[in-house]
């Protein structure tokens, strides 16, 4: 992959040059021409447009609007928030790359844009964020309660995500108001980051940067998840993980040691050999 595709570029900058989104429009005319019923969804979601932001708000506008929120109107918000703070907009180029990397099911830019709920419902939660962070709570919970009915994604607005994050396959993860996802974190479908349901205030996970995190896994309370750690699939985590270390079972255990810096990047799910200590 092109290392300019995860540089980070002005917004007077991406407007000349946006690698990411000139393979997009690429794609999208490559896939018109080869698919001519999906001609229309071409020009209308990406070709017609001159900015990936200006594609993307339409595109979540039309999947999340309602007679309740009109996707006239919430296109307007989504447009405000990406003017508003251009780091959301370099986050969703990262995200896509991410997705690209380290999906094997992914195989371009376009398909993630268009169809994985997973990067869908991260993007509209960055602006959900906006939202809660400009004081525009009851919006921003609107826009979270969409995205949730829409794509069975429910993340509280005030959780805060790095970038380069992927969320795969999305369905049935849930994330908490004090959450903390640093950049770089890869999670899988029914993921919980979670409070124990005692605790008031800061009560959920905060995730450190290149954390791998496996299908069904529930972290539990204000614990960390150190640097470059390993959740197994199906576990429940009730106690910190340092960095590099994997964790693994119901309640979760150190189990070893992580294979690289960033399991993230590697997305390999297996285990290692049980420590002795």
């Amino acid at each position: 992959m092109p290392a300019t595709l995860g540089k980070k570029y002005s917004s007077v900058d991406l407007l000349k040059h946006d690698p990411v989104w000139q393979r997009i429009r690429e794609e999208a005319a490559h896939a018109a021409q080869q698919e001519p019923l999906l001609g229309s969804m071409a020009h209308s979601a990406v070709l017609h447009h001159e900015r990936l932001e200006d594609a993307l708000s339409y595109i979540l506008a039309q999947k999340l609007g309602s007679t309740e929120l009109s996707a006239l109107g919430l296109r307007e918000v989504i447009e405000d928030a990406f003017a508003a703070d251009p780091d959301i907009g370099h986050a969703v180029r990262a995200d896509l790359v991410a997705v690209n990397e380290r999906d094997p099911a992914c195989r371009s830019f376009l398909k993630p844009l268009l169809f994985f709920k997973g990067f869908q419902s991260l993007q509209a939660h960055r602006v959900a964020n906006w939202l809660w962070r400009e004081g525009r709570e009851t919006m921003a919970f609107l826009l979270q309660s969409r995205t949730s009915e829409v794509f069975a994604v429910d993340i509280n607005p005030a959780a805060k995500f790095g970038r380069g994050i992927l969320i795969d396959h999305g369905t049935g993860v849930v994330i908490g108001e004090t959450a903390v996802i640093d950049d770089d974190v890869s999670m899988l479908q029914n993921v919980t980051l979670g409070g124990t349901g005692k605790e008031t205030g800061d009560r959920h996970p905060k995730i450190r940067r290149g954390v791998l995190i496996g299908a069904g896994a529930k972290i539990l309370g204000n614990i960390e998840i150190g640097e470059g750690a390993k959740i197994g699939a199906g576990s429940v985590v009730l106690i910190p993980v340092p960095a590099h270390c994997t964790a693994a079972g119901v309640p979760a255990k150190i189990v070893g040691d992580c294979e690289c810096e960033q399991p993230s990047r590697e997305m390999n799910h297996g285990l290692p050999y049980h420590r002795d200590d």
